[in-house]
């Protein structure tokens, strides 16, 4: 009898449920027996991917994302440096030769609009020279904060405490910093981020980005390490 209820729980593996109340109602005795072994069997089958299943306890240095790119950064940089130069230039330019050169009032109102403006009054005169003054330094400013903020690497050091983070730096070089793993907060996740995964550091201004150009060298070790979202105090 036994072998016969076992031959037809195999070939009705799609609805247990159907079955157990099927047994339950035919065969009391041993439609407990099989329900009991059942639900000790599902019991027994632990949840995937849980926390306490990676272990960030690193025995050696684990590199978790590299972006290469330094090319892009060279050219953005020498492009910020020429905008300094010229609009420096300019700002030099109309604060030493813009002439104060007033206009007749005989027959002004039959001038054209920019013929009337006096460019030498050092309203104008100064005004042009810290316009030009700051565009040129805004440009640069921003080029530098975009490249100090973009990551090349991340490694995990050793015994899974701390993260080095390495940028980009203006010249050519990289900075390097190391920073203790509570103190990191990823924004977004890896798998929703598009451009960027934005990645705060406490006491640090701004966000430090990853380019989803990059490599993830070791995605579940980042995603519980790196890319935990944190409430940094």
């Amino acid at each position: 009898m036994i072998l016969r209820l076992l031959s037809s729980l195999n070939g009705h593996l799609g609805k247990p449920t159907s079955i157990l109340a099927t047994l339950g109602t035919r065969y009391p005795s041993c439609g407990s027996v099989i329900r009991s072994t059942v639900q000790r069997g599902q019991s027994t089958q632990a949840p995937a991917n849980r926390v306490y299943d990676v272990n960030t306890k690193v025995p050696k240095d684990v590199m978790l994302f590299k972006y290469e790119n330094p090319r892009f950064f060279k050219v953005l940089n020498i492009f910020a440096v020429s905008q300094f130069l010229f609009w420096g230039y300019l700002c030099h330019f109309s604060y030493t030769t813009l002439k104060d050169a007033p206009v007749q009032e005989d027959g002004k109102e039959e001038l054209p609009w920019y013929k009337r403006v006096n460019l030498g009054e050092n309203k104008y005169r100064n005004g042009i020279a810290i316009m030009c003054f700051f565009i040129g330094y805004g440009v640069l400013f921003a080029s530098w904060m975009f490249t100090l903020r973009s990551v090349r690497y991340l490694v995990l050091r050793k015994g899974g405490d701390k993260v080095s983070v390495v940028t980009y730096a203006p010249f050519g070089t990289n900075r390097i910093m190391d920073v203790p793993l509570k103190y990191v907060s990823a924004q977004e996740s890896r798998e929703a981020a598009r451009v960027t995964v934005p990645v705060k550091i406490k006491n640090r201004a701004l966000f430090y980005m990853l380019d989803m150009r990059g490599e993830f060298t070791n995605t579940k070790l980042y995603d519980y390490t790196v890319g935990l979202s944190r409430k940094l105090k």
